[in-house]
């Protein structure tokens, strides 16, 4: 109940900006997500793992026009990120609409799905650092993150008009010092919480891909979100900067986790620093809408 007066008291007094997240898909069989800005109806989508119909279908779910999309974004080259890529950018075409793709050059080069793309449309390097990419009235900022892949990447999203913003980190063992930067005075938090230790070292994956799981450039565990959460928090606080208001758990593994255990990890975390943020999850196979 509190949670709930404290969004609607939170709405009247404008502390809601004007970025949503629709969360399409997420998790090890495929991932893609928009970041729409409302107060236009444009947005960009960060990876495209699925198929067509699926992003179409929800797409439409979230009330979201895919006509808008003014840039796309790949975190990394995996397929679970890059194989509706292709499909979908030929989709748009045929309605006049050719975002420009922004991905690393190495993860092109390692990726038939990009390097297909890139033939075809227009994709543009990306890279960490102290520059923004500018599209749909917002500023997408990409930092380093720490996976196995050719380079991989999370993203802060600010609204270019209020400064609302969004953080995005999935697809990574830990949380690198930039990544921790950038995901201060957020608004919405993206944030990955993919397996539990203990539901990992028990499950049917070899034990090579345990390991890999694990490691420091495998995938963050609910107990690692819940300690970077926790750290958010007091930080921004301490720093006078915003305090997560809504955060979604990414990549939530179906074999190693639980939806729900993901979810009431780091609504402890929350707890325990006191802050009544709304916890959602994204899913594998239905949306997610963080506003």
């Amino acid at each position: 109940m509190l949670l709930v007066w404290e969004r609607l008291i939170g709405r009247k007094l404008g502390r809601f900006g004007m970025l949503a997240l629709h969360v399409l898909a997420s998790g090890s069989s495929g991932n893609a997500a928009v970041i729409e800005n409302t107060a236009t109806g444009a947005g960009v989508l960060i990876d495209c793992g699925i198929c067509k119909r699926d992003f179409l279908n929800r797409c439409d779910e979230a009330g979201f026009d895919p006509g808008r999309i003014q840039a796309m974004f790949v975190t990394h080259e995996h397929s679970d990120h890059v194989k509706g890529l292709g499909v979908v950018l030929r989709g748009l075409a045929k309605v006049g609409n050719v975002p420009p793709v922004f991905a690393a050059g190495a993860c092109t080069a390692n990726s038939s799905a990009l390097a297909k793309v890139a033939e075809a449309f227009d994709v543009r390097e990306l890279a960490a650092g102290p520059g923004a990419i500018e599209a749909a009235g917002m500023r997408i900022a990409p930092f380093a993150t720490s996976h196995d892949a050719a380079a991989s990447f999370g993203f802060r999203i600010e609204d270019a008009a209020d400064g609302d913003a969004v953080g995005y980190l999935t697809d990574s063992g830990i949380v690198t010092a930039q990544a921790h930067a950038a995901l201060r005075d957020v608004r919405i938090l993206a944030l990955e919480s993919n397996h539990d230790p203990k539901m990992l070292a028990a499950g049917p994956y070899p034990y090579v891909i345990k390991q890999r799981i694990a490691s420091n450039s495998g995938h963050l565990s609910n107990g690692q979100a819940a300690a970077e959460l926790g750290a958010l928090v007091a930080e921004s606080r301490t720093a006078g900067l915003r305090v997560p208001q809504t955060v979604v758990a990414m990549h939530v593994s179906q074999n190693n986790n639980d939806y729900s255990l993901a979810r009431r990890t780091l609504e402890a975390a929350l707890g325990e620093a006191d802050c009544y943020a709304e916890t959602l999850c994204g899913y594998q196979a239905r949306l997610t809408t963080a506003r």
